[in-house]
């Protein structure tokens, strides 16, 4: 196994959507099979988006809780706290450090999916150092 590097989220505003991740996010269009779906990457992952039914309901089984955004330092966490304000982006809890040492915060997507960047110190280093190669 390489890790979970894929998530995929229903979406009631599918152009919304796109506009965070792709444009405040910074994530890349991979791939638009048709007008309901569409797949972006921040190049070592795949988000897909998938447009929600009109006639279909979230309330029941579905468990996701967030998704979330590795950074490579705590002091990016701070950074993309003030990139995201100043997108507008609503913010559900402002950076802190951790009891573990990790530092995230949590903001909300424009359909509402709650959406996490973390420095997490057995991860970052290593994502870092693979991004480096």
């Amino acid at each position: 196994m390489q890790g979970l590097h894929h998530v995929a989220l229903f979406v009631t505003d599918l152009d919304a959507s796109l506009q965070f991740y792709r444009d405040v996010v910074g994530m890349q269009e991979e791939w638009q099979p048709d007008p309901d779906n569409i797949y972006l990457s921040s190049g070592a992952d795949n988000l897909a988006l998938h447009r929600l039914p009109a006639d279909a309901d979230l309330q029941g089984q579905q468990r996701l809780d967030h998704i979330g955004f590795i950074m490579a330092t705590p002091e990016h966490v701070d950074q993309w706290h003030a990139h995201l304000l100043a997108h507008g982006t609503r913010i559900a809890q402002a950076p802190r450090t951790h009891r573990d040492g990790a530092r995230s915060l949590y903001c909300l997507d424009p359909c509402g999916n709650l959406v996490q960047f973390i420095y997490h110190p057995p991860i970052s280093p290593l994502l870092a150092t693979l991004s480096a190669d």
